[in-house]
């Protein structure tokens, strides 16, 4: 990756500015912000310096941080009086895996997945797709957990998608675009398909649905790793996947299973998530682990892949999902709220790592 100062010839004072900004690292991509280019438009007019630092999401957690930190830095530049910053961001786009077809516009695609039922793992996606749309990403969440499509009522859409051209229009709200067979079929509608319908039905929603310009494509899996899995990881580009469990080693069980069915079809691990990790009482604030604790972390360690947080079990975390919306809008500041906007930061954090670890090996290449 060419670093900034090679675009053009800077004054003495422009470099000295670059320079100190070689200071402010990233600390999920190991580099300082001069090295990844992310420093944009550099100006100086009569000791006052303006810039843009472009970010790879708006979902960085340490965004003010560096922010902040680009500032002391310039200010520490003889000649300098005075320093702007913008703060942009542009997600970077994942390497297409050889033999499968992009969808067009979607920079990056990736599934949430779970060894097994009832760990709340549509529950997370939901949060974890709005939280991100929160922070300022375009994105797009393809409910394939088409036994039971749920996402429908969390994230608080009715209604029927209509087509333009032969491309399916999808649903949105809070800023995501949605499908979901949720739409098509009805609320008490049993879906009885077998495998080739399965896979027909998966390709539609993803090859001829209109998604538009989508920086996050996150796809809701059903429980197990079963025909569905296998359609999308053998056709689609996954960038990488988040495996969802609760504490208790039947969980565990399942969400290692899953963790090496996604390692067979090089779906890169983007973390686990660990779901229901405690219970805090409302009055006395004691925690109490009704389902284990810690699990989710030691699988993480065992199989060396990053651990996204973990998520108490909240009861505003089930009337979020009732209602139609979820707990990251309806109550940010709650820990269940917080804890899905760090897990939504961490997500976009390895996202991105994921994309420039490719594209060092492209350059090695």
């Amino acid at each position: 990756m060419k670093e900034q100062s090679e675009h053009r010839n800077h004054t003495p004072l422009e470099q000295s500015v670059l320079d100190a900004l070689r200071m402010v690292k990233d600390p999920d991509l190991h580099k300082d912000i001069v090295a990844l280019d992310f420093v944009k438009d550099l100006k100086i007019d009569k000791g006052r310096a303006s810039f843009t630092i472009e970010l790879t999401t708006p979902a960085c957690p340490v965004k003010e941080q560096m922010e902040h930190q680009a500032r002391d830095a310039v200010l520490k530049v003889p000649g300098i009086r005075d320093v702007e910053i913008r703060m942009s961001s542009s997600v970077t786009a994942s390497k297409r895996p050889a033999g499968k077809q992009d969808i067009e516009g979607v920079k990056n695609i990736v599934a949430v997945g779970s060894g097994k039922g009832g760990v709340g793992k549509s529950t997370v996606t939901v949060n974890l797709a709005v939280a991100l749309a929160n922070a300022g990403a375009r994105v797009g969440l393809l409910d394939a957990d088409v036994y039971g499509p749920n996402i429908p009522m969390m994230i608080g859409i009715t209604g029927q998608p209509y087509a333009v051209k032969d491309r399916i229009q999808p649903l949105s709200n809070f800023g995501v675009k949605v499908m979901s067979m949720g739409f098509l079929a009805g609320e008490d509608t049993p879906m009885i398909w077998r495998g080739p319908m399965l896979h027909n039905v998966i390709q539609q929603f993803v090859r001829q649905v209109d998604w538009g310009e989508l920086d996050y494509l996150l796809v809701d899996l059903p429980p197990g790793t079963g025909d569905v899995q296998l359609s999308l990881t053998q056709t689609v580009p996954l960038m990488g996947a988040v495996v969802v469990t609760t504490p208790q080693d039947v969980a565990l069980q399942d969400a290692r299973k899953a963790i090496v069915m996604f390692r067979q079809v090089r779906v890169e691990i983007l973390g686990i998530v660990e779901n229901m990790s405690y219970f805090e009482c409302p009055k006395c604030a004691t925690r109490t682990h009704i389902f284990n604790h810690g699990g989710g972390e030691v699988t993480a360690r065992k199989y060396d892949v990053p651990f996204l947080g973990e998520v108490p079990l909240s009861m505003g975390i089930r009337e979020g999902g009732d209602s139609g919306k979820p707990i990251v809008l309806a109550d940010p500041g709650s820990p269940a709220g917080k804890a899905f906007g760090a897990i939504a930061s961490n997500v976009a954090a390895q996202v991105s790592i994921a994309n420039q670890n490719n594209l060092n090996a492209m350059i090695i290449e």
